[in-house]
């Protein structure tokens, strides 16, 4: 057996140790569910009284799920008054915080101190909102980003948890359907008289209700599954409050106006963040 120098064999040791080091993957925004990032949005949302994380995921068109894992949030989601929660992925963060003046220092996802304000999740009162005393005309939703096409969710999507839907008013007449890429019909208007009950969809938890939406006046958001959220808006005095678990036909609201001057409610079904057809959903009429 050839017999190498020592010098020989400690220059070839010291030549595969300073080879390139193995790729590290960063998967800290691994997060299940959409990870689109509407155009237009801010960097950063500082939380306000009556924010739960459902309903800033819902203003900037997020699953919930992306927008926590963003903040390292965990499960149930509590959020702070004066909180500054990102809307960029982490590998974003850092890059805004060396290029932007306004960014913060670092992620305000920090527990109230001593004297602070309680959290913002289930702060809102719903059960003691009165009605408007004239509707005022409002303006018009903001406009949700376009969203990319989705195969029509199947028998088995609908059906998930074993979720059974029922429409959202009795009797209800369809004013305006869902149509998908445009901006202004990423839902449906039912139409009914004022004050009419509006109903749950499906089974399952409140986790917004309030005012706080321009456009969206009187909105609930519910959760059905990991997935699945619904949505109803233009209600005139709100019934449920956030933590409320609900049941498929279960009076929710009382109908309202629209910003368009007519006595409607407007219903939205997303599916990991991202509006689907409600009539996918909804039993046929």
């Amino acid at each position: 057996m050839r017999q190498w120098p020592l010098w020989l064999l400690a220059l070839l040791l010291t030549a595969c140790a300073s080879g390139p080091p193995a790729p590290v993957l960063d998967r800290s925004s691994g997060a299940r569910g959409s990870a689109r990032i509407a155009a237009g949005a801010p960097e950063v949302h500082l939380v306000r009284r009556g924010d739960t994380l459902y309903s800033i995921a819902f203003r900037y068109n997020m699953d919930h799920r992306t927008l926590a894992a963003w903040n390292a949030i965990g499960p149930p989601y509590t959020i702070y008054p004066d909180q500054v929660l990102w809307l960029r992925p982490p590998q974003q963060q850092q890059r805004a915080r060396t290029t932007s003046p306004q960014a913060p220092a670092a992620a305000a996802n920090r527990p109230p101190v001593a004297g602070s304000s309680a959290p913002a999740t289930g702060t809102a009162d719903a059960r003691r909102d009165a009605p408007p005393a004239a509707p005022a005309r409002q303006q018009s939703r903001p406009a949700v980003q376009p969203q990319p096409e989705r195969k029509a969710a199947t028998a088995s999507e609908r059906v998930a948890a074993n979720l059974r839907w029922v429409w959202p008013v009795a009797g209800g007449r369809l004013n305006r359907g869902f149509v998908a890429g445009n901006t202004d019909r990423q839902g449906i208007d039912i139409a009914g008289m004022a004050g009419q009950p509006v109903v749950a969809a499906a089974d399952g938890e409140v986790v917004y209700s309030g005012a706080g939406f321009v456009g969206y006046a009187g909105l609930i958001i519910i959760k059905h599954n990991d997935s699945l959220l619904s949505a109803y808006a233009h209600n005139r005095r709100r019934l449920v409050a956030e933590g409320d678990r609900v049941k498929a036909g279960q009076q929710i609201a009382e109908l309202g106006q629209s910003p368009r001057g007519e006595d409607e409610v407007y219903v939205q079904i997303r599916r990991d963040g991202v509006p689907q057809d409600p009539m996918q959903y909804l039993p046929a009429r």
